[in-house]
């Protein structure tokens, strides 16, 4: 962290278009590529986010730097995970333009995000991102999974996205995102952010999700078992638990059983289920496989 005369400069509308063009970059479809264009707004994710000088971030997606520069005016260290060569490649002498005291706080690597499996430097304590909405809730598990430890953070993603990770058993929205979202960590709505603030301005509106990194239920089951129980039960919504694990225990009279052992009514739908329920299903779908 920097002194304040000393802060990052951070990028508005005309530095991000002239970013892009001297790079011969147009935002693709493709990779959900929407530059922010608006410091305040970044400026917003960091305090949501609530990092501070004693975190290491990892950030996905920096592309031109907006939310990157941000970042380091408050965070001990940042490592940006950036797929597009190009942008990878560039983001270094941004940096040593717009932050020349803060270049050597920031490591960028050009990567898949959903294939890393270990960073730069001390392990990272946050992740805030500007998330493509193709890939948001993959990249985010991913994370999760392979960087035990990350605490807390910061996503942004499609609104409905937003809704689905955040949404609680019972509701209209919950669903695989939501529950496997919650064997990580406690998620919460940070706010919601328009379009207008993006280059190319985006057709869906988007929303600010922060999470606390929490214990996951206590079970047997491993956690590939219990997702592999969620994803059954989710694949037809409308099916019951007795006929939308039917094929996963093996038989309907196996499923039943997994289901009892949990306390699970096999008539319920998964969209009713805690976590901790589906942890209780794939140990009582274990055992039967054992017995």
């Amino acid at each position: 962290m920097v002194s304040a005369d000393q802060k990052p400069r951070l990028l508005g509308p005309a530095e991000v278009r002239a970013l892009a063009a001297s790079l011969g970059v147009r935002p693709t479809k493709q990779r959900g590529q929407n530059f922010v264009i608006d410091p305040n707004t970044v400026r917003r994710i960091v305090r949501a986010a609530r990092v501070g000088p004693e975190d290491r971030v990892v950030e996905v997606g920096p592309g031109l730097g907006s939310l990157t520069l941000a970042l380091l005016e408050v965070v001990k260290h940042l490592v940006a995970v950036e797929v597009d060569p190009v942008l990878g490649a560039a983001l270094p002498g941004t940096l040593a333009s717009y932050a020349p005291n803060d270049v050597g706080r920031c490591d960028v690597v050009v990567a898949d995000a959903l294939h890393v499996t270990e960073l730069p430097g001390e392990p990272p304590t946050a992740l805030v991102a500007n998330l493509p909405y193709n890939v948001a809730v993959p990249v985010l598990l991913h994370l999760l999974a392979t960087l035990p430890s990350l605490r807390h953070g910061l996503v942004m993603v499609q609104a409905e996205v937003a809704d689905r990770l955040v949404a609680p058993p019972g509701s209209r929205t919950y669903g695989v995102p939501s529950v496997k979202a919650a064997w990580y960590a406690a998620l919460r709505r940070a706010g919601s952010v328009g379009r207008t603030v993006f280059w190319p301005a985006p057709n869906v509106d988007s929303g600010l999700v922060a999470w606390e990194r929490r214990d996951p239920p206590a079970t047997s089951a491993s956690r590939e078992r219990v997702f592999a129980v969620v994803d059954a039960a989710f694949a037809q919504r409308r099916k019951t638990l007795r006929a939308a694990l039917r094929g996963l225990a093996g038989s309907a009279v196996a499923a039943e059983a997994a289901l009892a052992h949990a306390g699970v009514d096999p008539t319920a739908r998964g969209e009713s289920l805690t976590v901790e329920q589906f942890a209780r299903i794939a140990e009582g779908l274990s055992a039967g496989a054992v017995s």
